[in-house]
């Protein structure tokens, strides 16, 4: 009996064994014969007693003849390893099956009792310690728990004006987290090269507001008596997590943090915007960030900044300060490049930065706004007023500035010039096997910006042309049933992108589309472009397409509400734009409100009206028209035909120029 019982075990470890080395090609082979593995089994029996006869050997029998004599005796007994089943190992693994009942049973259980789990083979027990403490559904004391529905109301954003002129908005909300920060009224439109000075000196502000957003949240605070390390180590321990973001026109600062942090989170954050200390070798420090992008800028933003400077060239008569001390005093504001340049990073200096403060900020309390998501108003109020509230104006006896879009005293308007913007890139030195692919796009103005009455057209006619690149999963919602993708991006397989875009600033704005091909279809890719504005002048779009851009423009737009972050910055830039919020509710009204009328009266507007801008990055721009080419396209293509046709829509005598 015994030596039967030492040949099964011998066996069973063998198959075992065999199971753990057998190649996973194998996996699925027919399984093998009771006789076969005996056999194998007998055969690697008598091999390890020929040569493993030593005192581990020697247990491990002792031990099986002790379990077999326990199963003689009725008991059951255990698994039994030997040192071949686990190399790596002095003693045999303790194995445990728990099953999902007794999980549920034992956190029902007293605590006294959680940590025993009975083997059923063995009959004895063994304390297995918890991996963490149950989770109670109470929230901690820490965090706010949510009110209950009956006494949640619709949010509404409420907004006030300190007697400075400094105004806060926020909009509470049912959440453990706050997002509070501030927005100021300047941006890279009010950087200058060359800025005099009374000591008859001269300090260059291009380029800080790049700077600014490196150092924010970088800087020590000497009001609070914080190192740069120390102020990073107190946010975290705060859990916040900031954010800073510059722009043309506008700069913001941000924190997300836990609901009762939201107090010293703000406090930090104020003295970050009004009295960092800025010193020379933080500035050298971030230069040195500046210097490794320059290095490195991907082609989509050289085409960005390469439209601006086009779409509002330089003027014959002088459009900056009027001083005639700068050297960019013909350079209108909104084709100032927004990233700081090779040529101006070196005359940024710590002085560059405390100057542009002064000048922009310190007094100008009308171009601050205080904005919050998930924070009582009346509180907010309060922050605000105790870290705002005493800014004054450079001259208090002027009167406010006048209402938006031009708070910012130093916002000179820019005038709409349109052109081109031609840059051949060198090839990638480290990937010169990469595929290069030439960058065209191609604009036209929304005159009046942020204010225009044909705003919300674009916007639609913005989701209505959508496309993207030609790589995308697809699917519902992916814009795969837009106007690029039918009839650019799935009818051309060279094209590598192309894809609607749209800028607004306080007094103009840009509107186009933008695409990426291989170098020697660059021609091919200007020409669709050309036809899809032709065409959108001449057609009504359908209506189907028309009400799935308007559904998905809405859906785009109430799905971004739902973020924290995305909600108070929304608050923040819209009064800071037009010195109020409207609410999603209006927003999708005049969504709805939008017809095809309303599209074809932009497109005609734009290419009717208005010379069109162009830019064109890539290694190799020769297959790429000029401009004056493009405008006779234009004007070929559109005198096609004269009438205007599509569903609906019935017929109308119309000359595009």
């Amino acid at each position: 009996y015994n030596t039967q019982n030492k040949m099964m075990n011998a066996v069973a470890a063998v198959a075992v064994s065999a199971a753990r080395r057998r190649p996973l090609h194998q996996s699925h082979h027919a399984p093998i014969s009771f006789t076969s593995l005996t056999s194998a089994a007998h055969q690697r029996q008598q091999h390890r007693e020929r040569h493993d006869n030593g005192p581990a050997f020697q247990q491990v029998v002792r031990t099986r003849m002790d379990n077999s004599a326990s199963s003689a005796a009725g008991a059951p007994a255990p698994p039994t390893f030997s040192s071949y089943d686990f190399p790596e190992r002095n003693e045999a693994p303790v194995i445990t099956r728990t099953r999902a009942i007794d999980v549920a049973s034992s956190r029902r259980a007293s605590d006294s009792s959680d940590n025993i789990n009975t083997s059923s083979s063995t009959g004895a027990s063994a304390i297995v310690p918890p991996h963490s403490k149950p989770i109670s559904s109470a929230p901690p004391p820490a965090i706010l728990s949510a009110p209950p529905s009956a006494r949640l109301s619709t949010p509404a954003t409420e907004i006030t004006t300190l007697p400075n002129g400094v105004r806060v908005g926020s909009m509470e909300t049912p959440s453990p987290v706050s997002a509070v920060g501030v927005l100021l009224d300047f941006g890279s439109r009010h950087e200058r090269l060359r800025n005099a000075l009374p000591d008859d000196s001269a300090v260059s502000t291009a380029g800080v507001n790049h700077l600014l957003e490196l150092l924010a949240f970088q800087s020590s605070l000497p009001s609070a008596s914080l190192s740069s390390t120390h102020l990073r180590s107190r946010l975290d321990n705060l859990g916040a997590a900031t954010f800073a973001n510059s722009s043309r026109e506008q700069m913001m600062y941000c924190v997300d943090v836990l609901r009762p942090n939201a107090v010293p989170a703000f406090d930090l954050l104020a003295e970050v915007v009004k009295c960092p200390e800025v010193a020379e070798e933080e500035v050298e420090e971030m230069k040195k960030v500046m210097e490794f992008q320059l290095m490195d800028v991907v082609p989509q933003i050289l085409l960005g900044e390469g439209l601006q400077m086009a779409a509002y060239g330089k003027l014959a008569e002088s459009n900056g300060d009027g001083d005639g001390d700068g050297d960019d005093d013909t350079l209108q504001q909104l084709g100032r490049p927004h990233f700081c340049t090779a040529e101006a990073l070196p005359l940024l200096s710590a002085r560059s930065v405390h100057f542009f403060k002064e000048q922009n900020l310190l007094h100008n309390p009308h171009g601050v706004v205080v904005s919050g998501s998930g924070i009582e108003h009346d509180a907010l109020v309060e922050l605000a007023m105790r870290h705002f509230g005493d800014m004054t104006a450079a001259n208090p006896n002027e009167p406010p500035p006048s209402p938006p879009p031009h708070d910012n005293p130093h916002t000179l308007p820019s005038t709409y010039t349109g052109g081109q913007y031609r840059l051949p890139t060198p090839l990638h030195s480290l990937y010169p096997d990469k595929p290069q692919y030439t960058h065209v796009a191609l604009a036209f103005e929304a005159p009046l910006g942020w204010h225009s009455p044909h705003l919300v057209p674009l916007c639609v006619l913005q989701t209505l042309l959508g496309g993207g690149s030609s790589f995308s999963a697809g699917g519902p919602g992916k814009g795969m049933y837009s106007k690029l993708y039918r009839e650019v991006l799935n009818r051309y397989s060279w094209v590598e992108s192309a894809e609607a875009f749209s800028s607004f600033h306080a007094e103009s704005g840009l509107w186009g589309i933008s695409g990426s091909c291989r170098p020697d279809k660059a021609g091919e890719l200007t020409k669709a472009m050309v036809r899809e504005f032709v065409e959108l002048s001449r057609y009504y779009v359908t209506e189907e397409e028309l009400q799935r851009a308007k559904n998905m423009l809405k859906c785009n737009v109430l799905t971004q509400l739902e973020s924290r972050l995305v909600l108070f910055e929304d608050i923040g830039r819209q009064i800071l734009t037009y010195g109020r919020r409207e609410d999603a509710e209006s927003m999708c009204g005049k969504i709805d409100a939008v017809t095809k009328e309303d599209i074809i009266e932009v497109v005609r507007m734009a290419i009717g009206t208005m010379r069109p801008t162009m830019g064109v990055v890539g290694v190799d721009i020769s297959k790429v028209p000029m401009i004056e080419d493009v405008e006779k396209m234009l004007l070929a293509e559109s005198m096609g035909t004269h009438s205007v046709g599509g569903s609906g829509g019935g017929s109308r005598g119309w000359s595009c120029l």
